[in-house]
């Protein structure tokens, strides 16, 4: 009995002590129902997993999902008190790591209930994974639908055509990523940074679709220090302009190109800053949706454009070129920090 007593006690010690969650996921656990270390699939490690508790000096601890190489065929949803969660693919590259689905909106009922992995809860990080939509150019089929606050992805791939990317809500820092779609595929109305990332361009269409509501609102799109890439197939017969189709046709379809963004919203802020663009850029840059009053009301601009897709003069005459003190205010640092003053690149050099 004393004995058992005092494994009881240090136990408890331990439990009172712990601060960090590791839990592994691997496609080699045939069962994860008794577990609370091991699971065959990520949703059931997300169910399942024991909360972590705050470190020593008051900061909360974090659940680290580690994820064996393979393909994971499942839809992955983090609810609201699931936070501080870090999904950590454990392969070489984010390729050997991929969560995976196919739905688009005809099939789901909506473009809200496509996506492959929802993210609801704070402090969310992600680390050497892909996520991906499978359902092609078939419409909006979302791969992540993000609507949590401090949230990071680094050494991530986010594969799709239309609506890759929902970056919705709060702020989000993406790093040394790629994402790669044809419509209006980062869309939301987030406040994110993508640093050292690269956007392909896999069909005609827009790279963003921002969607901010009021001119005091804080959100926004920063593309910086990054690339724009493109494998359009210039040989294709042009596509209807009339956005409505499925598959979003819009005018820059017609014209074999992809453009800057477009404002989902009329309120909509996209910056490039320091970023290569591709020679099948739309000269144009940007496109107002077909409504004239956009552009009294969105904000696009660019500092640094390089590449043969760089041609500040031929831009639409509504959009911005920045000064190099104007650039400052949305540099990831400054632009992310909030009332908190949230250090989006110290958090990111924590991962591996």
């Amino acid at each position: 009995m004393r004995v058992r007593l005092l494994l009881t006690f240090i136990l408890l010690s331990t439990v009172a002590h712990a601060a960090d969650v590791h839990v592994r996921v691997s496609p080699d656990v045939k069962t994860g129902i008794e577990s609370t270390t091991e699971y065959p699939t990520i949703q059931m490690a997300m169910d399942h997993h024991p909360f972590a508790t705050p470190n020593a000096d008051g900061t909360p601890g974090r659940v680290f999902i580690e994820i064996a190489p393979g393909t994971y065929h499942e839809r992955v949803i983090v609810t609201q008190n699931h936070t501080n969660v870090t999904l950590l693919g454990m392969g070489k590259s984010p390729e050997d790591v991929v969560i995976s689905n196919s739905l688009n909106a005809k099939q789901a009922g909506g473009t809200f209930f496509t996506e492959t992995v929802e993210i609801n809860g704070a402090g969310f990080e992600a680390d050497n994974v892909t996520f991906e939509n499978t359902a092609g150019n078939t419409g909006q089929a979302v791969a992540v639908a993000d609507r949590a606050d401090r949230s990071i992805f680094k050494h991530c791939r986010f594969l799709g055509h239309q609506d890759t990317l929902f970056a919705d809500y709060g702020r989000q820092f993406y790093v040394d990523s790629y994402i790669e779609g044809g419509v209006d595929f980062i869309f939301g109305n987030a406040t994110a940074v993508f640093q050292h990332v690269e956007l392909h361009a896999n069909e005609p269409g827009y790279l963003t679709a921002q969607s901010r509501t009021a001119p005091d609102q804080t959100t926004g799109y920063v593309i910086v220090d990054s690339k724009v890439t493109s494998s359009i197939d210039h040989t294709a017969a042009p596509d209807s302009a009339n956005a409505s189709l499925p598959g979003g046709k819009s005018i820059a379809s017609a014209k074999g190109s992809t453009g800057l963004g477009r404002p989902w919203r009329p309120y909509s802020r996209v910056i490039y800053i320091n970023t290569a663009l591709p020679a099948d850029l739309n000269p144009a840059g940007w496109n107002n949706w077909n409504n004239a009053a956009n552009e009294k009301t969105a904000y696009y601009a660019e500092s640094g454009s390089t590449g043969p897709g760089a041609n500040p003069s031929a831009r639409v005459p509504w959009s911005h070129q920045l000064s190099s003190a104007e650039v400052t205010q949305y540099l990831p640092a400054n632009f992310l920090a909030g009332s908190d003053h949230w250090n989006p690149l110290a958090e990111a050099a924590k991962l591996p």
